[in-house]
């Protein structure tokens, strides 16, 4: 029997004696194993400690002064004028850098600048005889446009002392349209509120008549007060003001020039997402096709590959297409001209502390400036022939140049009948000015940029999501000089024909946010007015109620209003639009046909038709109303004939009729795409 008064390392087993050696070996193995899980458990599964961050002593951080703010540079170079611009298409923007180089005219410094630096307004007061201008542009539905939203949105929540900053506004607008130079006319009195000084009254530009010989004539009043305000008198210098010098590049890498890249140089080689306006996506042309069967018109249906593109649109947003110019145009202007237009050139800005270093992307050359950068089809401003004047040898061709820049009657007259009415673009000038021969970098320079086109989608996300579709008519016609106008954009689209050749023409294009939108409701119902090409958000709209209807979901009554001038002529989107009606997809189709009868019908007369209905409609089941395309007749007569609706059938007078429509519009309830 072991003894077992001491501690000892044999353990009796009923299988029988163990040895000592047999234990030991047991006794390693239990050992190594608990040793070794430890070890696996340690390194792998415990949680470990989180280190106890270090609290450092807060120490406030000073706000420091912006080195490179409008404000700065101004003290820097000497500058007391200041011109901001609330631009869309480059009007405004165009409108403030002339303002900023008249200042030289005066003894004073000008600089023109995007109102990205709001903030800072208040301090121009510290720089003596200084003012503000701003060129105010309204875009939409009196919305401010999308460079001065920001400088908007302060506008309305600052409380900022401006007592001291002297300032001027020029509004830009267009009278076809409902909130005519809105927001002119805020900057304008808000300014004033926060206690700036208001130099000169707010100028109000109409670009239904003539905006430019409103801009001429405000100018003209606007320098003699700021004259008076600073003391100062015009240095009588007249001459021609250079803002970029000529740098030809003889000897440079083609691959350092650009060819039409809106931004980044080669963006077109390699493209990368976001794509906007700065840097558009390069959609290939997958559908081209004619709309119409009949008519000396050409209207199309274009379909545009955003495929890889991440790019996304709701129905009723605009797609932006950058176009190029004629050939021949172009052509024209270098053989008038005589230059060899695949010359390297660059524009390099005079003002070394401007921040805009070239009127277009550089290097570059002539050929692609006056093709891609430069709007050579459109009437050229006065600006540009007061400039170019001096390069005339005809006195007489010389003398009528300048006259027509001038602010007399007989100079506005002669431009409004030999420029405006005559429809001449810079070609047609130099062609009928045989003396004037300016040097192609200085034309260069003060043409305006080629800007973006934009279009209402006629597709829906929901139903073509890598697809954007465009409904638009060919602009072509003979002016008064016997010469062929062709609309930029229109004709280039044309020509993006579809082959089966495996070459795919492309279009440059971003997507712009609208606020023209189904409602969010499906059941609300919609009524649509959209004649001839105003049709193409509704082909949208229609799309996606179809696909609701396929989703299950309860789509409101859709009734379309849509008008043309012949049934077999332009009808478009016909058989697609018939399809929905027998689907129930539209659950009413109303066409006018304008000239299909002796007395002509149009959208505004088939609503009055069918006037109880509509008023059930807006007033009992708050329908919703979309009206798309031309702002200066068919808008106002849509407009007109809802109050006459409202009035008959609702039992309003006239007044409350109008309250009772700007309240659904306030609402968005009654939405506008309209263009003059």
């Amino acid at each position: 029997v072991p003894d077992f008064k001491s501690p000892s390392p044999f353990i009796c087993s009923q299988e029988g004696n163990i040895t000592p050696t047999h234990i030991f070996l047991s006794l390693d193995i239990f050992l190594f194993s608990l040793i070794a899980g430890l070890l696996i458990y340690w390194f792998f599964f415990r949680k470990k400690t989180e280190p106890v961050p270090e609290i450092k002593p807060f120490t406030p951080v000073t706000p420091q002064i912006r080195e490179t703010s409008f404000i700065e540079k101004m003290k820097k170079t000497n500058r007391n004028i200041v011109v901001f611009y609330g631009s869309q298409t480059g009007t405004a923007e165009e409108f403030a850098n002339r303002l900023a180089k008249d200042a030289q005219r005066y003894g004073m410094k000008g600089v023109a600048a995007d109102p990205e630096e709001y903030d800072l307004l208040s301090r121009l007061k510290e720089i003596p005889n200084s003012m503000a201008v701003f060129c105010m542009a309204t875009y939409g539905e009196g919305d401010p446009t999308d460079n001065a939203q920001e400088f908007y949105d302060w506008m309305q929540g600052t409380d900022d002392d401006l007592e001291g900053v002297n300032f001027a506004v020029f509004g830009l607008g267009n009278k076809t349209y409902e909130h005519f130079n809105a927001t002119g006319k805020y900057t304008d009195k808000r300014l004033a509120e926060l206690g700036g000084k208001r130099v000169f009254d707010l100028g109000l530009g109409d670009d239904d008549i003539n905006l430019e010989e409103d801009f001429i004539s405000w100018k003209e009043q606007f320098w003699p007060a700021v004259c008076e305000l600073f003391g100062v008198e015009a240095t009588g210098e007249d001459s021609s003001i250079r803002q970029f010098e000529l740098v030809v590049h003889n000897d440079i890498n083609m691959n350092q020039v650009y060819t039409g890249e809106m931004g980044r140089l080669k963006s077109f080689q390699t493209q990368k997402p976001p794509f906007d306006s700065k840097n558009p996506f390069l959609a290939t042309v997958t559908g081209n096709r004619k709309l119409n069967k009949g008519g000396n018109r050409h209207l199309m249906h274009i379909e545009l590959d955003i495929t890889d593109s991440k790019i996304r649109y709701d129905s009723g947003d605009h797609v932006a297409v950058y176009p190029t110019n004629d050939a021949a145009v172009v052509n024209g202007i270098g053989e008038r001209l005589g230059v060899d237009l695949d010359t390297v050139i660059s524009l390099k800005n005079l003002d070394e502390e401007s921040n805009k270093k070239h009127p277009f992307p550089c290097p570059t050359t002539y050929r692609t400036a006056l093709t891609h950068y430069l709007d050579i089809n459109n009437m050229p401003r006065t600006n540009v022939l007061y400039e170019l004047a001096q390069y005339a040898s005809d006195p007489q061709e010389q003398e009528n140049m300048r006259k027509m820049a001038s602010a007399s009657p007989e100079g506005k007259a002669l431009y409004q009948s030999w420029v405006l009415d005559s429809e001449r673009n810079i070609l047609a000038i130099l062609e009928d000015l045989p003396s004037l021969n300016p040097p192609i970098d200085h034309l260069c320079e003060l043409l305006p940029r080629l800007q973006a086109r934009y279009y209402s989608i006629a597709s829906s996300s929901k139903v073509y999501p890598t697809s954007i579709h465009i409904c638009a008519v060919v602009i072509e016609y003979t002016t008064k000089t016997e010469r062929v106008f062709k609309g930029v954009a229109t004709n280039w689209l044309k020509n993006k024909e579809v082959t089966d050749n495996g070459h795919k023409l492309t279009v440059p294009m971003y997507v712009r946010r609208s606020q023209f939108r189904l409602p969010f409701k499906p059941s609300n119902p919609i009524i649509m007015i959209g004649p001839g090409t105003g049709i193409a958000p509704f082909m949208g709209f229609i799309r996606e109620r179809a696909w609701q209807k396929e989703q299950g979901k309860e789509a409101g009554e859709t009734i379309l209003y849509f008008g043309c001038r012949h049934k077999n002529e332009d009808f478009l989107y016909q058989q697609e639009l018939e399809e929905f009606e027998r689907a129930g997809v539209l659950t009413q189709l109303n066409v006018a046909f304008s000239r299909d009868q002796e007395h002509k019908i149009y959208v505004q007369h088939l609503l009055k038709k069918n006037k109880e209905q509509l008023w059930k409609l807006i007033h009992s089941n708050n329908a919703h109303i979309y009206v798309c395309g031309d702002a200066r007749n068919m808008a106002r007569d849509v407009h007109t004939a809802f109050y006459e609706i409202a009035e008959e059938v609702g039992g309003l007078t006239h007044t409350q009729a109008v309250d009772y429509f700007k309240k659904l519009m306030t609402k968005g309830r009654y939405s506008q795409d309209v263009w003059s």
